[in-house]
C-alpha cells in the first residue's frame, strides 16, 4: 500500500522544487539581511554538492559528518549525501575532541563538512589521531582560512564547483534511493557514557513527520526556526523531514545569541524546543518583571492570575465562566499580545516541546499567555515522537497518546515499550546495543511509565534513576528537578536519595538571574564561586527550595541541599549535549559532597578538574556549605 512517506528525503526535495520552485525554502539571517533560498535554489545548490562528492569519489553507504551551527550548508550537505545513498552524521558543535574522535574511530568515516576554522582546526588536530581515514575537510565560512593549505582542505564553493557537470543527474540519482535504506546517524544522549549512533532510514523519518503532521498539522505556508543543534533528533525532526514532507520554511538565525530577536522578526508558526529553553523564557520574563517599573509589575500581579485561571478551566476539561473569560479577554488586550509577540510569538499556532518532562508551572505560564505549548514524548531510536497532547487535551502529568501508527504497551517491569515505522534500524557496529534495545519488533525505552483513566502515557522518570528511600518510598529525581529549576535563581538541579533517608539536591545557580538580586542588595561578588557562596544567596535559595516542598508530599521533601561552586557542564561531562544530568558521573565527581549532606556536615572540602573547550584542564577546591530547610 502507498503512503505519504513512501519515498525518500531527496525525492521529496525534488517534488518540492517542481510544485513550490519560487517560493521560500530557506532563509537565513546574514550581515543584518535575510537572505531567502527558494526551493529551486535548495535543489540547485543540493544537486552541485552531491555531484561534487560524487566527483570525490563518495556514495553508498559511505558515512559524512557534519559539525556546526545552524546553517543552510548542513542541510544541502545532508541531502546531498542521502541522495548518493550516502549516510549523513551529524555532530554537536560543542563536543569535545575525545567523543568526536571515538565517532570517527568508529565509522571510519572519510570527508567532513565543518562549519568554521574552529570546527577545521578540531578535525586536523583528530586526522593525526582517531581520524586516520579523514581525507577530505570542507568548510563553508572562509573566515580566517585565507592561509591554510592542507591536504584534502576545500570550501564549500568548490566542491560545488566540482559537480556542476553532473549536477542535472540529481533527479536520477534520488530515484534510485530506497525509503528502507539508512540515510541518517544520530547520536544518542549518552547518559550512561559514550553515545550510540542510532541508524534511520527515509521510512523511519518520515512516517514520524506524517503522522504527527495528522495530529498536530503543519502547513506549506508555515515558517520555522532552526536554532537547536542539528545533531539533536527534534531539529532533525522538524527542520529536515518535516519541512521537506510539508513545504514550510525554514529560517536560520545570524548568531545563536540572537536567536531570540531573530524569532521575533519570523514569528514563526511553529515551534520546538526542549524544556529548557521553555524554561528559560519563563524566568526571564520573570526576571524582566522584577526589573520593570511599580506599575507595570502591578499589571503583570494582577492580569496573570487572570489568564491562569483560564488556562487551569482548560486544563481540567471545562469551559471557563463568564467573568473568567472577559477578564483573560481584558489581560489579552493589556499585557499577554504584546508578550507574545515581544517573545515573537504573535503568529505561533504549534508549540511542542519534548526531549524531557517540562514542569506544570512552565506549562500553566504559556497557556496563560495564550501559547497552546504541548508535551510529546519519544526518543532518538523512534525518529523522535511517539506521543503528543491533542489540542483541548493538555495536562500537566501525562505526555498525551501516541500518534497514529504507532503502539504503545507497558511492561511487566513497568517499561514503556513501542512499535512503529519509524523505530530505528539499530546501532551502528553495536549489535549487542541493538539486542538490548529491540525485543521482538517493541523498542525498548528505559523509561518507567504507566497509561491514565483517559488511555494517556504517564512518563515517570528513567527506569533506573526511580529512586527509593531506606523508608520504601519510590519518588521520581527527575520530577523534583524540574520543579526546582522553574526558579529563575536555579539554573541546574540534581537530586539525591536513592538508599538514603531522605532527599538531598546538589543545586547551580543561574550566575546572571542570581547576580542581578546580589547587585539588586548591593552585595559585592567577584567570580561564581564567590556568589554562589554568599549567605545571602543561600537564604534566596533556601526559600526556594521550601516553595517546592510546599508542594510536596512529606516524605518526598528535600531536607537538606548545596550550592555547587561551578556550573554543571557538558565538557566536563556532568551533563549531555542536550543538558541531561549525567547522575554516575555527578555521583562519582562530588562524592565528597553527596557524603557531606548524608552526614550532617556543616560545610565540605571540595577539590574538582575542570575542562575547557581547547583541551585545558584546571583544578578547582573551595568549601562548600551543606544548609537544612526548615519544615522538611
Amino acid at each position: 500500500m502507498h503512503t505519504a512517506y513512501d519515498t525518500t528525503l531527496p525525492r521529496l526535495l525534488v517534488g518540492n522544487a517542481a510544485r513550490r520552485g519560487g517560493r521560500t525554502a530557506l532563509r537565513e539571517k546574514e550581515w543584518g539581511v535575510w537572505q531567502p533560498y527558494t526551493w529551486s535554489d535548495y535543489l540547485r545548490i543540493t544537486s552541485e554538492f552531491a555531484a561534487g562528492l560524487k566527483s570525490l569519489g563518495f556514495g553508498q553507504g559511505d558515512v559524512v559528518v557534519l559539525i556546526g551551527d545552524n546553517r543552510p550548508e548542513w542541510l544541502w550537505a545532508e541531502l546531498a549525501i542521502q541522495a548518493l545513498g550516502g549516510i549523513a552524521l551529524g555532530l554537536y558543535q560543542d563536543a569535545p575532541a575525545e567523543e568526536v574522535g571515538y565517532v570517527f574511530e568508529l565509522t571510519g568515516a572519510r570527508l567532513v563538512v565543518a562549519e568554521d576554522q574552529e570546527q577545521v582546526d578540531k578535525m586536523l588536530e583528530l586526522r593525526a589521531g582517531p581520524a586516520g581515514a579523514l581525507e577530505y575537510i570542507v568548510y563553508h565560512d572562509p573566515k580566517g582560512m585565507a592561509a591554510y593549505d592542507e591536504p584534502g582542505l576545500m570550501p564549500f564553493t568548490r566542491v560545488r564547483e566540482l559537480g556542476k557537470p553532473e549536477a542535472h543527474r540529481f533527479a536520477e540519482w534520488a530515484e534510485a534511493r530506497d525509503p528502507d535504506e539508512v540515510c541518517l546517524i544520530a547520536t544518542t544522549s549518552g547518559t550512561t557514557g559514550r553515545p550510540k549512533l542510532a541508524m534511520l532510514s527515509h521510512r523511519n523519518m518520515l512516517s514520524m513527520a506524517a503522522n504527527l503532521g495528522s495530529v498536530d498539522p503543519k502547513l506549506p505556508g508555515d515558517e520555522f526556526v532552526s536554532f537547536l543543534p542539528l545533531a539533536w533528533m527534534g531539529e532533525q525532526m522538524m527542520a529536515v523531514a518535516s519541512a521537506l514532507l510539508f513545504g514550510f520554511c525554514v529560517n536560520f538565525p545570524e548568531e545563536p545569541d540572537t536567536v531570540q530577536e531573530n524569532i521575533r522578526e519570523i514569528g514563526p508558526h511553529v515551534i520546538f524546543s526542549p524544556p529548557r529553553v521553555w524554561e528559560n523564557m519563563a524566568a526571564k520574563v520573570r526576571v524582566k518583571i522584577m526589573e520593570t517599573t511599580p506599575f507595570k509589575r502591578w499589571l503583570y500581579n494582577r492580569l496573570m492570575p487572570l489568564g491562569e485561571a483560564c488556562a487551569e478551566a482548560a486544563f481540567q476539561g471545562r469551559s471557563p465562566g463568564l467573568l473568567s473569560r472577559l477578564g483573560a479577554f481584558a489581560a489579552w488586550l493589556l499585557l499577554f499580545r504584546s508578550l507574545k509577540d515581544k517573545l515573537g510569538f504573535s503568529r505561533i499556532r504549534s508549540a511542542c516541546t519534548g526531549g524531557a518532562a517540562l514542569g506544570p508551572d512552565t506549562f500553566r505560564f504559556f497557556h496563560a499567555i495564550g501559547v497552546n505549548l504541548k508535551q510529546i514524548y519519544g526518543q532518538t531510536e523512534i525518529a523522535g515522537i511517539s506521543c503528543i497532547h491533542r489540542d483541548g487535551a493538555v495536562d500537566f502529568t501525562s505526555v498525551g497518546q501516541a500518534i497514529p501508527e504507532t503502539e504503545l504497551v507497558i511492561s511487566g517491569e513497568g517499561e514503556i515499550l513501542s512499535r512503529s515505522p519509524a523505530v530505528f534500524k539499530g546501532y551502528y557496529r553495536n549489535e549487542k546495543a541493538t539486542a538490548e534495545t529491540m525485543r521482538d519488533g517493541w523498542l525498548l525505552s528505559g523509561d518507567a511509565g504507566y497509561f491514565d483513566a483517559q488511555g494517556r502515557l504517564v512518563v515517570i522518570d528513567r527506569l533506573k534513576d526511580v529512586m527509593q528511600l531506606t523508608s520504601g518510598e519510590r519518588f521520581s529525581p527527575q520530577f523534583l528537578e524540574n520543579k526546582l529549576k522553574f526558579s529563575p535563581y536555579v539554573r541546574e538541579a540534581v537530586v539525591l536519595g536513592g538508599g538514603r533517608d531522605f532527599a538531598a539536591a546538589i543545586l547551580c545557580i543561574d550566575f546572571e538571574i542570581v547576580g542581578r538580586f546580589a547587585e539588586s542588595r548591593q552585595l559585592t561578588y567577584t567570580t561564581y564561586q564567590d556568589l554562589s557562596g554568599k549567605p545571602e544567596v543561600y537564604a534566596l535559595m533556601r526559600s526556594e527550595v521550601e516553595a517546592v516542598n510546599a508542594q510536596l508530599p512529606e516524605a518526598h521533601r528535600i531536607r537538606r541541599f548545596a550550592l555547587l561552586y561551578k556550573e554543571l557542564d557538558a565538557d566536563d561531562g556532568e551533563l549531555t549535549r542536550t543538558r541531561k544530568v549525567r547522575r554516575g558521573v555527578v555521583g562519582e565527581r562530588y562524592a565528597a559532597l553527596v557524603e557531606g549532606l548524608y552526614a550532617e556536615a556543616a560545610e565540605v572540602a571540595l577539590e574538582t578538574e575542570i575542562q575547557y573547550q581547547d583541551g585545558r584542564v584546571r583544578r578547582m577546591s573551595g568549601i562548600v556549605v551543606c544548609a537544612d530547610v526548615q519544615g522538611a
